[in-house]
């Protein structure tokens, strides 16, 4: 998740500004998304009267935000990492805390993995005792 915030500074230029109709486009968001984030806490943009405006550093943070939740992560994970890398230079913090979680979410996925796997099992046998009843009274299975 790191590299995006440093991607996201060298490809924009460090003046370059947006406006919250730009960002929701570009990250497929509502305004009122952002807007949340934004009492969350998770982004800071200037407001010029009531306008917000978002700088690549907005831009850099909401990238990141997107990442997290695609990975399972809460806003308040989402959070402490950002706020981790204001605080930390080095962001081994930052880094340690990502791993942390990161790893978190991978036995949490796993786990639910084989729950999948355990639950198709079962329905695959019961799919099976199924028609193997239907056959034996004369009855045809449906084919789905």
């Amino acid at each position: 998740m790191l590299s995006t915030i440093e991607q996201a500074k060298h490809n924009a230029s460090p003046t370059q500004t947006f406006t919250i109709g730009q960002l929701a486009d570009e990250f497929g968001l509502t305004l009122r998304s952002l807007r949340f984030y934004e009492d969350e806490g998770l982004i800071s943009p200037a407001r010029v009267g009531q306008a917000r405006i978002y700088t690549t550093r907005d831009r850099a943070r909401l990238k990141l935000i997107c990442r997290g939740k695609r990975l399972g992560f809460s806003i308040g994970e989402i959070k402490d990492f950002l706020d981790l890398y204001d605080t930390d230079e080095a962001q081994v913090e930052q880094m340690t805390y990502l791993l942390r979680g990161a790893r978190a979410r991978i036995r949490h996925l796993e786990q639910q993995l084989r729950d999948v796997q355990q639950t198709l099992k079962e329905l695959h046998e019961i799919d099976g005792m199924i028609v193997s009843h239907l056959v034996s009274k004369g009855v045809p299975t449906p084919t789905e």
